[in-house]
């Protein structure tokens, strides 16, 4: 622990979108002191000359990552950097006794093969897969209390598995056939120059991509099928939002004979009685991006149409919050025998 009795965080890559949310989130902690903070193009810079929103808060300056960096600096570290680019620190880390948090995806997925296909190369850390935890909070949370390494999970699949997983576990949908209809804000993408992100490329315009490809796909089979025992193949559909951040997902599949209503809410009520994050609406109601913006939290309700035998699920989530940031620092609580809670009951900015 820190002198002042808080425990010092690192966060690598912290100049990105996930990670000075994660920064602003930390900041005002009860219980965290920001004592490292990372960045490959601000080194050296104070984190309020690049982002001025900060300005006034005790923070540290950005630093070049060096592999000796935190010797003796942090207790748990919170990592925002790409994939392949931090899994050999993350491991090192892991190893010298630091509860690490990867908001990337390269411990998410179980096996070596099904990384390798989606992500065209082999694992940098291969022997950690097995070990790390799957850091979905709200199905994980005995696992993560007591692990070293969390997978932080992708922001589409947090709002995808959220609304899935409570109709899996109890049997109340035939899970051959799931469609996944996801709208996501362009922070969804790296803080970098690319020209699908530029304004006039995204303003005014809504677009599908990587329809039947995204690499998130195979992360959320992964959970389902775990779930289930078994394979199992979804149609995931993503979509580019002219808006800064939120994720709204639709998710259509087939209910089993005799499923009803008050069935699904069961599931819901059952699976998210200790959730402070996961607000599932009254009947009628819709979950709205607005709602959860720079929050942890995820909006839920859905829709049993009779007409066309169709279970709609519905979840808006902040894929900055609930969908990154917000979700390393419950499973950051909790891995340090802290209320999950801690430094996340914020409100939404409305309007």
């Amino acid at each position: 622990m820190a002198a002042t009795g808080r425990v010092k965080v690192a966060i690598l890559g912290a100049s990105g979108y996930s990670g000075i949310e994660a920064v602003r989130i930390l900041a005002g902690h009860p219980m965290a002191e920001l004592s490292v903070l990372t960045s490959e193009h601000y080194a050296g810079r104070e984190v309020a000359h690049v982002y001025r929103h900060l300005a006034g808060l005790d923070l540290p300056p950005f630093e070049e990552l060096r592999p000796d960096l935190l010797k003796g600096r942090a207790e748990a570290v919170l990592s925002c950097l790409p994939e392949r680019v931090g899994a050999p620190l993350v491991a090192q880390f892991a190893a010298d006794g630091l509860k690490v948090i990867d908001l990337s995806a390269d411990f998410r997925l179980r096996e070596p093969a099904v990384y390798r296909a989606t992500y065209g190369a082999e694992h940098p850390a291969p022997a950690l897969l097995r070990e790390a935890v799957y850091g979905l909070t709200e199905f994980h949370r005995y696992e993560i209390r007591e692990a070293r390494l969390v997978a932080n999970p992708g922001c589409y699949p947090t709002g995808a598995l959220l609304g899935l997983l409570p109709l899996i576990k109890r049997d109340l949908i035939d899970p051959s056939w799931i469609v996944i209809d996801s709208k996501s804000g362009t922070t969804g993408a790296r803080r970098a120059a690319q020209i699908e992100q530029l304004f006039a490329e995204v303003n005014e315009n809504f677009r599908p991509y990587k329809v039947g490809n995204h690499r998130h796909t195979p992360e959320i089979e992964q959970e389902i099928g775990a779930a289930l025992g078994r394979d199992v193949a979804v149609l995931f559909v993503p979509h580019l939002l002219p808006v800064t951040r939120g994720i709204l997902t639709s998710i259509f599949t087939r209910p089993r004979s005799g499923t009803t209503e008050a069935d699904v809410r069961a599931a819901y009520e059952a699976s998210f009685a200790k959730s402070r994050f996961v607000r599932l609406l009254k009947a009628g109601e819709l979950p709205e991006l607005k709602n959860v913006r720079a929050t942890n939290l995820c909006e839920l309700s859905f829709v049993l149409d009779r007409r066309t035998q169709t279970l709609c699920v519905l979840t808006a989530i902040d894929n900055l919050g609930k969908g990154a940031a917000g979700q390393a620092v419950q499973n950051l609580n909790l891995m340090l025998g802290l209320d999950e809670t801690a430094g996340l009951l914020t409100t939404a900015p409305v309007p």
